[in-house]
């Protein structure tokens, strides 16, 4: 602020001390003395209050960046989460129709195998293979037709003829009585 030399001090006082007197220099000095100490501490204060708003300044400066940069992060992550989510979309819509493809198999598997356990159950147990495949649904396509050469040789596994009726039988055995 401002200096006071030495000199200027011990003029001050010889001019307190002609004005007031020896008796009552010693309260004075102690007031004044007093007086400045509360200005000192009052001076001290504003500085601490000065300073101490500077910080809460810089500290109110250094949580806005803060917020700002929350805010950023928060929006960046939502923008994020959004495109997580229509792509995710997106694949469910893309997936539906596989899915759908996918369950019909499955019912056609299903029936066939159904309709397969039907042939299989069925009364009579002497059924042709492809007879079986087609009631299960499956086309076979069908065996060019070549008549097997007669070679005059016994076949094993051919179906059996079926035999005379009895009934034609007995009708010839009266038609002799």
């Amino acid at each position: 602020m401002f200096e006071i030399s030495f000199g200027e001090l011990l003029l001050i006082g010889v001019v307190a001390l002609i004005v007031l007197g020896p008796e009552r220099l010693p309260t004075v000095a102690r007031t004044i003395g007093a007086l400045v100490g509360r200005a000192q501490r009052f001076v001290a204060s504003v500085k601490s209050d000065i300073h101490q708003q500077s910080q809460m300044a810089g500290l109110h400066e250094l949580k806005q960046d803060i917020q700002e940069a929350a805010d950023a992060f928060r929006s960046q992550v939502e923008r994020e989460a959004a495109e997580v989510r229509q792509v995710a979309q997106d694949i469910s819509y893309s997936v539906e129709p596989v899915q759908q493809a996918v369950q019909e198999l499955a019912d056609n598997v299903q029936q066939v195998a159904g309709n397969a356990a039907y042939a299989a159950d069925a009364d009579d147990k002497r059924i042709a293979p492809a007879d079986m495949l087609a009631a299960a649904g499956v086309i076979v396509p069908e065996a060019p037709a070549t008549a097997a050469p007669d070679d005059g040789q016994l076949d094993l596994f051919a179906q059996p003829a079926p035999a005379a009726a009895p009934a034609a039988v007995a009708t010839s055995a009266e038609s002799r009585s």
